[in-house]
């Protein structure tokens, strides 16, 4: 249960890096946050390996590059669900879900949340 709740506040603060870079992406209040990063773990574990398979031909044509739309579309997802947290744009989504990705990762690793 510690290990959870620490990478959620990984998660989170990884998010938040991401929203400052990125000026496509806001999120209204620190609640919003923990909801987004909640919201984008639930898709990632339910809904994304759904569309990994679905969209398998494509994504092995590209060569696996069509992983960053899914991921975009997982963020862009998110924002919808979540009402203090908005996206630009889909290219603005698919560079911060590549960001969030390779922070969260980072932060896992250093932390030891496997």
């Amino acid at each position: 249960m510690t290990r959870l709740v620490l990478k959620w506040a990984l998660n989170s603060f990884a998010l938040y890096f991401v929203m400052k870079l990125i000026h496509g992406i806001q999120i209204s209040r620190f609640q919003d946050l923990l909801l987004a990063t909640l919201v984008i773990g639930l898709l990632n574990a339910f809904l994304r390996p759904i569309i990994v398979l679905l969209t398998l031909p494509v994504t092995v044509l590209t060569l696996g590059l069509f992983t960053f739309v899914i991921n975009g579309v997982i963020f862009h997802l998110a924002a919808y669900l979540v009402p203090g947290f908005h996206v630009a744009g889909f290219a603005s989504a698919i560079v911060a879900a590549f960001l969030f990705s390779l922070f969260s990762f980072t932060l896992n690793m250093l932390f030891g949340t496997k």
